[in-house]
């Protein structure tokens, strides 16, 4: 019996049973975030024939001169092939169930990697067990593993990126160094594939290769020539990877990446992803002064420390994982993984400050969440350690035992308590029903958010404009939108619009290119006619 329980096919089998009743258990259809609606909504539209395209704008960085328009202008296309892969294989165009199997997979596959980091941090079947079920369960990221997003996808590229790296310095005959090299680019491209920070990756392993490090697995120092040939194999392997994407945005953009992205760094505010054009440069930015740059990066760090804390750290794992990384610092197996969180966080908080906060860093750090979680059960151990030779009658080993199922324990529980009042079940939101009903087939709006309001009814549109009213006929005329829908919030008596604070003034003086239609739709939403 003992040896069936330390077997890693049965750790495998339940992982994959518990991947698919997480997946599909707590997300029945997109819902919580917009990432998850952009992403199957262009899964489906590929599903369907109509290529990587989209009938809206969600951001206008970047923007287009019509729609439909190129897809992944903004965010990265493999989460989107992936849910294609589920709807295709299955022949279940639109079906939620059938674009998430490769979800639950790559799911079962990120437990199965942190059961492994586990072995070979704690050399026990316990911390194997431990560290792949904390994985599997994921504390605050369990309500988001079923999402077609950038979770799970990420989750897995980047920490085999991050084993692959380690494991580049740990072998000892160079034939195999340069394999994991190969495998290093290959990761590191499917991470850009998933996310725009994925670059890092490879960024990470070039330092670790290039830094006079001694390589733990090698017999003899490694020289130069060696390390550069490295860089060089995993840089090209890399680039081949990305060249069908590159290609693709060449043909239809004129440049191998979407540009704009870069904006980022020089935002006022989150709602400067909304302007129109995109204008945030550094001339704004410095208008006032070194202020922002310090608020920003302030407000930044310590939002980022929370989510360090809480998300990555599960409350409780946190100080046990640094513990953990701390005794093994020096390990060469070890470099890329604490280089690369570094290296995230300074970036989603020095760099990136507003994009950071509001959700990519929590996008991003599901790459340590493995890791993170096989050290903080080897952290666990030392602390245990520390007190027994200090208390010579404490039994250590029935200690660990009960620590590590009491914390096993916990982390479900928050798990549960987190996703559980949070599942997306199959439901059409009210407004989005009524909508259907009133507006043309042809039409298109201009609303909070278009990519749920395609989802649900169908019709395109563009994103409420981070500018004042006069801006609207210019949108309106480009992209053909015929419709824009205010949405209300009504606070101790006094009503606000869910919108970017420049719109309000619509509520209280309507510009006369806006025509109230006398239409009742639910939570005091406002539809108007654009009119020229």
């Amino acid at each position: 019996m003992i040896r069936r329980w330390q077997s890693p096919l049965l750790f495998g089998l339940i992982a994959l049973i518990g991947a698919f009743l997480i997946t599909r258990g707590l997300v029945e259809q997109p819902g919580g975030f917009t990432d998850v609606f952009y992403h199957f909504n262009a899964a489906n539209r590929l599903v369907q024939g109509q290529g990587l395209t989209d009938p809206y704008l969600w951001v206008y960085v970047g923007m287009p001169d019509s729609l439909p328009a190129p897809s992944h202008l903004y965010w990265m296309p493999l989460t989107s092939l992936l849910a294609a892969l589920g709807m295709g294989l299955l022949n279940a165009p639109g079906s939620y169930a059938a674009a998430q199997v490769p979800f639950a997979l790559l799911l079962a596959a990120t437990a199965g990697l942190a059961y492994g980091l586990g072995r070979r941090l704690g050399g026990q079947a316990r911390h194997a067990w431990l560290a792949g079920l904390i994985t599997l369960f994921g504390g605050f990221y369990m309500r988001f593993w079923g999402a077609t997003d950038t979770f799970v996808p990420y989750a897995f590229v980047g920490s085999a990126c991050l084993l692959a790296i380690g494991q580049s310095v740990s072998v000892q005959s160079s034939q195999r160094r340069y394999l994991w090299a190969g495998l290093v680019g290959v990761l590191a491209a499917l991470g850009h594939l998933t996310r725009a920070d994925g670059p890092l990756l490879l960024g990470i392993a070039w330092v670790v290769w290039l830094w006079p490090w001694d390589f733990s697995g090698a017999d003899r120092p490694v020289t130069l020539r060696s390390r550069v040939f490295m860089i060089l194999i995993a840089s090209a392997v890399y680039l081949l990877v990305m060249l069908p994407w590159f290609a693709r945005n060449l043909s239809v953009l004129g440049t191998p990446l979407p540009i704009g992205g870069a904006q980022g760094i020089w935002f006022t505010e989150y709602n400067d992803l909304f302007n129109y054009p995109p204008d945030a440069n550094a001339v704004t930015f410095f208008a006032d002064g070194i202020g922002l740059l310090l608020r920003s990066r302030w407000e930044a760090f310590t939002s980022n420390l929370g989510t360090f804390v809480a998300v990555e750290g599960m409350i409780i794992l946190a100080p046990l994982m640094l513990i953990g990384l701390w005794m093994r610092r020096k390990g060469a197996f070890l470099r890329g993984f604490w280089l690369y969180a570094l290296g995230i966080h300074v970036v989603m908080t020095l760099v990136f400050p507003f994009p950071g906060y509001r959700g990519g860093l929590l996008h991003s750090s599901t790459a340590l969440l493995p890791w993170w979680a096989a050290l903080g059960v080897v952290g666990l151990d030392d602390v245990v350690d520390w007190v027994a030779r200090r208390r010579r009658k404490w039994n250590a080993t029935s200690a660990k035992w009960i620590f590590s199922t009491a914390l096993l324990l916990f982390i479900i529980f928050l798990s549960l308590s987190l996703a559980l009042p949070r599942r997306v079940q199959v439901a059409t939101p009210a407004l989005y029903t009524e909508l259907a009903k009133v507006l043309p087939d042809d039409a298109r709006v201009m609303i909070n958010d278009p990519l749920q309001l395609y989802y649900f009814t169908g019709h395109g549109g563009v994103v409420l404009p981070n500018e004042e009213p006069s801006v609207i006929p210019e949108i309106a005329q480009r992209y053909g939108v015929d419709y824009l829908l205010l949405e209300t919030l009504v606070v101790d008596g006094q009503t606000y619009v869910a919108a970017p604070d420049k719109l309000s003034t619509i509520l209280d003086d309507p510009p006369d290119f806006l025509e109230r239609l006398d239409i009742h739709l639910p939570s005091g939403a406002l539809l108007y006619a654009i009119v020229d």
